[in-house]
Protein backbone atom coordinates (compact mmCIF):
# COMPACT_ATOMS: atom_id res chain seq x y z
CA UNK A 1 0.00 0.00 0.00
CA UNK A 2 2.84 2.75 1.10
CA UNK A 3 4.63 1.52 -2.37
CA UNK A 4 1.84 2.10 -4.24
CA UNK A 5 1.30 5.56 -2.69
CA UNK A 6 5.29 6.19 -3.75
CA UNK A 7 4.50 5.51 -6.72
CA UNK A 8 1.18 7.74 -7.37
CA UNK A 9 2.94 10.75 -5.35
CA UNK A 10 6.53 10.41 -7.77
CA UNK A 11 4.25 10.52 -10.68
CA UNK A 12 2.12 13.32 -9.91
CA UNK A 13 5.83 15.22 -9.06
CA UNK A 14 6.82 14.62 -12.36
CA UNK A 15 3.62 15.46 -14.26
CA UNK A 16 4.22 18.97 -12.17
CA UNK A 17 7.85 19.12 -12.88
CA UNK A 18 6.78 18.43 -16.93
CA UNK A 19 4.53 20.72 -16.81
CA UNK A 20 6.19 23.19 -14.93
CA UNK A 21 8.88 23.18 -17.61
CA UNK A 22 6.45 23.99 -20.46
CA UNK A 23 4.80 26.33 -18.71
CA UNK A 24 1.53 24.28 -18.57
CA UNK A 25 -0.02 24.31 -15.44
CA UNK A 26 -3.15 22.74 -14.02
CA UNK A 27 -6.20 25.51 -13.11
CA UNK A 28 -9.78 25.88 -12.21
CA UNK A 29 -11.88 28.32 -13.64
CA UNK A 30 -14.62 29.44 -10.77
CA UNK A 31 -17.48 31.75 -11.22
CA UNK A 32 -16.04 35.54 -10.46
CA UNK A 33 -18.86 36.11 -7.64
CA UNK A 34 -21.51 34.31 -6.21
CA UNK A 35 -24.30 35.93 -3.92
CA UNK A 36 -27.22 34.96 -1.80
CA UNK A 37 -30.32 36.97 -2.53
CA UNK A 38 -32.13 37.82 0.70
CA UNK A 39 -34.97 40.53 1.15
CA UNK A 40 -34.25 43.25 3.38
CA UNK A 41 -37.31 43.09 4.59
CA UNK A 42 -39.72 40.15 5.80
CA UNK A 43 -42.61 39.42 3.96
CA UNK A 44 -44.27 36.51 2.20
CA UNK A 45 -42.93 36.13 -1.57
CA UNK A 46 -45.73 36.99 -3.97
CA UNK A 47 -43.58 35.76 -6.82
CA UNK A 48 -40.08 34.08 -8.03
CA UNK A 49 -39.23 34.97 -11.65
CA UNK A 50 -36.30 32.79 -11.90
CA UNK A 51 -35.61 28.90 -11.62
CA UNK A 52 -32.16 26.89 -11.29
CA UNK A 53 -30.40 27.16 -14.53
CA UNK A 54 -31.63 29.99 -15.82
CA UNK A 55 -29.55 33.19 -16.82
CA UNK A 56 -30.75 36.97 -15.54
CA UNK A 57 -29.24 40.18 -16.64
CA UNK A 58 -27.84 42.90 -14.32
CA UNK A 59 -31.26 44.82 -12.48
CA UNK A 60 -33.83 42.02 -13.49
CA UNK A 61 -36.30 41.51 -11.26
CA UNK A 62 -36.16 38.18 -9.78
CA UNK A 63 -38.28 38.33 -6.49
CA UNK A 64 -41.34 40.18 -5.63
CA UNK A 65 -42.44 40.25 -2.36
CA UNK A 66 -46.71 40.62 -1.15
CA UNK A 67 -46.44 44.47 -0.49
CA UNK A 68 -50.38 45.78 -0.58
CA UNK A 69 -49.95 47.86 2.88
CA UNK A 70 -46.81 49.31 1.08
CA UNK A 71 -48.28 50.61 -2.17
CA UNK A 72 -51.58 52.25 0.02
CA UNK A 73 -49.29 53.93 1.97
CA UNK A 74 -47.53 55.17 -0.94
CA UNK A 75 -50.74 56.25 -2.74
CA UNK A 76 -51.83 58.13 0.44
CA UNK A 77 -48.27 60.09 0.35
CA UNK A 78 -48.95 61.10 -3.01
CA UNK A 79 -52.21 62.47 -2.44
CA UNK A 80 -50.89 64.16 0.23
CA UNK A 81 -48.17 65.73 -1.94
CA UNK A 82 -50.49 66.67 -4.51
CA UNK A 83 -53.11 68.97 -2.10
CA UNK A 84 -52.26 72.69 -3.16
CA UNK A 85 -55.19 73.90 -1.79
CA UNK A 86 -53.42 74.68 1.56
CA UNK A 87 -50.93 76.01 -0.19
CA UNK A 88 -53.01 78.23 -2.75
CA UNK A 89 -55.22 79.21 0.25
CA UNK A 90 -52.16 80.41 2.38
CA UNK A 91 -50.91 82.51 -0.34
CA UNK A 92 -54.12 83.98 -1.14
CA UNK A 93 -54.78 85.39 2.54
CA UNK A 94 -50.80 86.91 2.04
CA UNK A 95 -51.73 88.57 -1.22
CA UNK A 96 -55.21 90.27 0.39
CA UNK A 97 -53.39 90.75 3.85
CA UNK A 98 -50.35 93.02 2.15
CA UNK A 99 -53.51 94.98 -0.57
CA UNK A 100 -54.91 95.60 3.37
CA UNK A 101 -52.12 96.63 4.62
CA UNK A 102 -51.02 99.37 2.00
CA UNK A 103 -54.37 100.65 1.86
CA UNK A 104 -54.21 101.16 5.83
CA UNK A 105 -50.72 103.08 5.52
CA UNK A 106 -52.28 105.27 3.02
CA UNK A 107 -54.93 106.37 5.36
CA UNK A 108 -52.92 106.94 8.11
CA UNK A 109 -50.62 108.95 6.21
CA UNK A 110 -54.13 110.94 4.94
CA UNK A 111 -54.88 110.96 9.02
CA UNK A 112 -58.36 108.53 8.41
CA UNK A 113 -56.41 105.75 10.50
CA UNK A 114 -54.82 105.05 14.00
CA UNK A 115 -51.35 103.70 14.11
CA UNK A 116 -53.32 101.25 15.90
CA UNK A 117 -54.95 99.91 12.87
CA UNK A 118 -52.32 100.26 10.92
CA UNK A 119 -49.84 98.00 13.09
CA UNK A 120 -52.89 95.51 13.00
CA UNK A 121 -52.65 95.05 9.17
CA UNK A 122 -49.08 95.02 9.51
CA UNK A 123 -49.56 91.97 11.84
CA UNK A 124 -52.20 90.29 9.77
CA UNK A 125 -49.58 90.25 6.62
CA UNK A 126 -46.91 88.96 8.71
CA UNK A 127 -49.17 85.96 10.40
CA UNK A 128 -50.41 85.26 6.87
CA UNK A 129 -46.48 85.04 5.43
CA UNK A 130 -45.70 82.85 8.41
CA UNK A 131 -48.86 80.27 7.49
CA UNK A 132 -47.65 80.74 3.85
CA UNK A 133 -44.39 79.22 5.14
CA UNK A 134 -45.83 76.54 7.11
CA UNK A 135 -48.10 75.20 4.31
CA UNK A 136 -44.87 75.16 2.06
CA UNK A 137 -42.98 73.47 4.51
CA UNK A 138 -45.93 70.79 4.94
CA UNK A 139 -46.02 70.64 1.03
CA UNK A 140 -42.23 69.59 0.96
CA UNK A 141 -42.76 67.10 4.08
CA UNK A 142 -45.42 65.31 2.34
CA UNK A 143 -43.50 64.76 -1.10
CA UNK A 144 -40.50 63.43 1.37
CA UNK A 145 -42.67 61.17 2.76
CA UNK A 146 -43.55 59.88 -0.88
CA UNK A 147 -39.77 59.32 -1.46
CA UNK A 148 -39.87 57.02 1.86
CA UNK A 149 -42.92 55.32 0.74
CA UNK A 150 -41.04 54.59 -2.69
CA UNK A 151 -38.05 53.16 -0.37
CA UNK A 152 -40.13 50.99 1.15
CA UNK A 153 -41.78 49.65 -1.78
CA UNK A 154 -38.88 49.40 -3.81
CA UNK A 155 -37.03 47.11 -0.70
CA UNK A 156 -39.98 44.62 -1.66
CA UNK A 157 -38.60 44.23 -5.18
CA UNK A 158 -35.46 42.29 -5.45
CA UNK A 159 -33.37 42.56 -8.60
CA UNK A 160 -30.24 40.85 -9.64
CA UNK A 161 -27.15 42.70 -9.17
CA UNK A 162 -24.92 41.34 -12.15
CA UNK A 163 -25.63 39.35 -15.52
CA UNK A 164 -25.02 36.03 -14.51
CA UNK A 165 -26.90 32.45 -13.49
CA UNK A 166 -29.52 31.06 -10.75
CA UNK A 167 -26.71 28.19 -9.07
CA UNK A 168 -30.41 27.62 -6.70
CA UNK A 169 -33.51 28.83 -5.74
CA UNK A 170 -33.85 27.80 -2.10
CA UNK A 171 -37.79 30.02 -1.46
CA UNK A 172 -40.24 29.79 -3.57
CA UNK A 173 -43.95 31.74 -3.61
CA UNK A 174 -46.01 31.70 -0.84
CA UNK A 175 -43.06 30.65 1.89
CA UNK A 176 -41.96 33.49 4.39
CA UNK A 177 -38.79 35.27 3.78
CA UNK A 178 -36.96 36.95 6.37
CA UNK A 179 -33.50 39.15 6.59
CA UNK A 180 -31.79 36.41 8.48
CA UNK A 181 -28.43 35.64 6.65
CA UNK A 182 -28.87 31.94 6.78
CA UNK A 183 -32.09 31.85 4.83
CA UNK A 184 -31.20 33.10 1.24
CA UNK A 185 -33.94 33.14 -1.24
CA UNK A 186 -31.90 32.72 -4.75
CA UNK A 187 -28.29 31.43 -5.27
CA UNK A 188 -26.48 33.26 -8.24
CA UNK A 189 -23.12 33.13 -10.12
CA UNK A 190 -21.43 35.49 -12.01
CA UNK A 191 -19.67 33.71 -14.85
CA UNK A 192 -18.74 36.01 -17.52
CA UNK A 193 -16.08 36.74 -17.02
CA UNK A 194 -14.24 33.75 -15.02
CA UNK A 195 -11.60 33.26 -12.23
CA UNK A 196 -9.20 31.06 -13.23
CA UNK A 197 -7.08 30.21 -10.47
CA UNK A 198 -3.74 28.67 -10.34
CA UNK A 199 -0.96 27.61 -8.48
CA UNK A 200 2.46 28.26 -9.34
CA UNK A 201 5.94 27.24 -8.12
CA UNK A 202 8.16 29.88 -6.10
CA UNK A 203 10.63 29.69 -8.73
CA UNK A 204 8.28 31.85 -10.99
CA UNK A 205 7.45 33.92 -8.63
CA UNK A 206 8.30 37.42 -10.58
CA UNK A 207 7.91 36.20 -13.96
CA UNK A 208 4.27 36.66 -14.05
CA UNK A 209 3.12 39.89 -14.00
CA UNK A 210 -0.64 42.40 -14.00
CA UNK A 211 -1.92 42.10 -17.29
CA UNK A 212 0.51 39.19 -18.80
CA UNK A 213 -1.28 37.05 -21.54
CA UNK A 214 -1.99 32.92 -21.25
CA UNK A 215 -4.00 30.62 -23.07
CA UNK A 216 -6.54 28.48 -20.59
CA UNK A 217 -7.63 24.83 -22.11
CA UNK A 218 -10.56 23.70 -19.77
CA UNK A 219 -11.64 20.13 -19.64
CA UNK A 220 -15.36 20.98 -21.27
CA UNK A 221 -15.25 22.60 -24.02
CA UNK A 222 -11.79 21.17 -24.89
CA UNK A 223 -10.80 24.41 -27.13
CA UNK A 224 -8.17 27.23 -26.30
CA UNK A 225 -9.52 30.97 -24.82
CA UNK A 226 -7.06 33.86 -24.01
CA UNK A 227 -7.01 35.10 -20.53
CA UNK A 228 -5.37 38.12 -18.89
CA UNK A 229 -3.19 37.66 -15.29
CA UNK A 230 -5.11 40.03 -12.92
CA UNK A 231 -3.96 39.06 -9.57
CA UNK A 232 -0.61 37.88 -8.42
CA UNK A 233 -0.34 36.85 -4.85
CA UNK A 234 2.63 38.41 -2.98
CA UNK A 235 3.10 36.09 -0.14
CA UNK A 236 4.66 32.30 -1.32
CA UNK A 237 3.19 29.66 0.85
CA UNK A 238 6.36 28.16 2.90
CA UNK A 239 4.73 24.73 3.42
CA UNK A 240 3.77 24.11 -0.19
CA UNK A 241 6.64 26.62 -1.95
CA UNK A 242 4.05 28.36 -4.53
CA UNK A 243 2.31 30.98 -4.74
CA UNK A 244 -1.59 31.52 -6.36
CA UNK A 245 -2.69 33.65 -9.36
CA UNK A 246 -5.42 34.67 -10.84
CA UNK A 247 -6.24 34.98 -14.68
CA UNK A 248 -9.58 36.87 -16.14
CA UNK A 249 -11.60 34.51 -19.01
CA UNK A 250 -14.19 36.26 -21.07
CA UNK A 251 -17.45 33.26 -21.13
CA UNK A 252 -19.48 35.16 -23.99
CA UNK A 253 -22.30 32.89 -24.52
CA UNK A 254 -21.11 30.91 -20.73
CA UNK A 255 -19.98 28.59 -23.14
CA UNK A 256 -17.61 27.76 -19.83
CA UNK A 257 -18.93 26.04 -16.99
CA UNK A 258 -17.98 27.52 -13.70
CA UNK A 259 -16.13 25.06 -11.88
CA UNK A 260 -14.50 23.14 -14.81
CA UNK A 261 -10.78 22.14 -14.33
CA UNK A 262 -8.36 23.45 -16.91
CA UNK A 263 -4.75 23.92 -18.17
CA UNK A 264 -2.93 27.08 -18.74
CA UNK A 265 -0.13 27.92 -20.95
CA UNK A 266 1.36 31.72 -20.37
CA UNK A 267 2.63 33.90 -23.04
CA UNK A 268 6.60 34.28 -23.11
Amino acid sequence: MLARFSVVLCCALLSFAVRAAQDEFDCIAEARQQVDIRSPVEGLIEQVTVDRGDPVKKGQVVVTLESGPEKAALAIARQRAGMIGPVDAAQARVEFAKTKEKRQEELYRQNFVSSSALDEARTERKLAESELRVARENQEQAQLEVKRAEELLNMRTLRSPFNGVVVQRVLKAGEFATSNVKEPILKLAEVDPLNVEVVLPASMYGRIKLGDRAEVVPETPNSRYPARVSVVDRVIDAASGTFGVRLELRNPGNVIPAGAKCRVRFSK
